[in-house]
């Protein structure tokens, strides 16, 4: 299920990779408490920054319960 997220402002630069900024910046803006991603070490000081946990897809499945 998705939610359409309104960005009023952005956020960058944050990220070594220009390319992850949005997935950043839709974080911060819907609210989320967790990115998943394979990719956390890029992730993972900023997104603290904001309060933002970052998890891989597996540690994801483990937090739902899921195998």
């Amino acid at each position: 299920m998705g939610e359409q997220v309104h960005l009023p402002f952005p956020l960058r630069p944050q990220l070594n990779d220009p390319d992850d900024e949005f997935v950043l910046e839709t974080a911060f803006h819907g609210r989320a408490d967790v990115i998943v991603t394979f990719n956390s070490r890029h992730f993972l000081k900023a997104a603290r920054g904001f309060g933002i946990e970052t998890v891989s897809p597996r540690d994801a499945m483990r937090m739902t319960g899921e195998r």
